[in-house]
């Protein structure tokens, strides 16, 4: 193996290595505004009367068993 093969393995390498650091960080990103908005959910519901609370839920899950059946079909 010549040295300039090793040196672009080696540089092929760094770049892969580079690409998967910026990657793991995006998605780290990515993961810590989805459970502050999570978060933000919570708290609105937990604002709620009981009462609304239970019909906001209600519609949620009947809106999301909509989606779901229509994934389906």
């Amino acid at each position: 193996m010549g040295q300039s093969t090793r040196i672009l393995r080696a540089v092929l390498l760094a770049a892969a290595a580079v690409a998967l650091a910026a990657a793991a960080y995006q998605l780290r990103e990515k993961h810590q505004e989805a459970e502050l908005t999570v978060q933000d959910i919570h708290d609105e519901l937990d604002a709620l009367d009981p009462v609304t609370r239970a019909a906001v839920v209600a519609r949620l899950t009947s809106d999301e068993v909509k989606k779901a059946r229509d994934l389906r079909q």
